[in-house]
């Protein structure tokens, strides 16, 4: 039922400027490196960065094998700013649209990020969500918080 839907929300402060982090939202490479749980590898099949365009990306079991596929459209980007997006899974069993809202703002350490995931299928428990988030913010901020001189 479309009304019994969850939602999450999440709040982070990363040590890194808010340019970096939107990046890693909209780089192939950073998407599959940070973005699936642990346990999990990630592929993204095809992206298009701009209103309109989006990316469909997989994750697979590393244990077991298994892997589930989802779509992403792209409502709003503002670099530096603010992501908002749609999520489809590729799954019947996994019906629905997801929204996705990533809000970043400069602060005197780094970026403030927020995220705010609506529409979570009611067959995905929401903590089950929160804990996948968790894992994949760890690595975001492995990712994006070293500051490596290019070279």
């Amino acid at each position: 039922m479309a009304d019994n839907t969850g939602t999450v929300r999440l709040h982070r402060v990363l040590r890194a400027p808010s340019d970096r982090v939107y990046r890693a939202f909209t780089d192939k490479g950073a998407l599959e490196y940070w973005l699936p749980p642990y346990g999990f590898t990630g592929t993204v099949h095809e992206i298009d960065v701009r209103v309109g365009g989006g990316y469909r990306m997989s994750f697979t079991n590393f244990s077991g094998g298994g892997s589930h596929a989802f779509t992403v459209e792209y409502l709003e980007l503002e670099p530096g700013k603010r992501i908002r997006h749609t999520d489809r899974f590729d799954s019947e069993g996994l019906p629905g649209e997801m929204t996705v809202t990533i809000d970043l703002r400069e602060v005197s350490c780094g970026t403030e990020l927020s995220i705010v995931q609506e529409g979570i299928p009611a067959v995905i428990p929401e903590e089950m969500c929160y804990l996948g988030w968790q894992e994949s913010l760890e690595q975001l901020a492995k990712l994006v918080e070293p500051d490596i001189p290019a070279e």
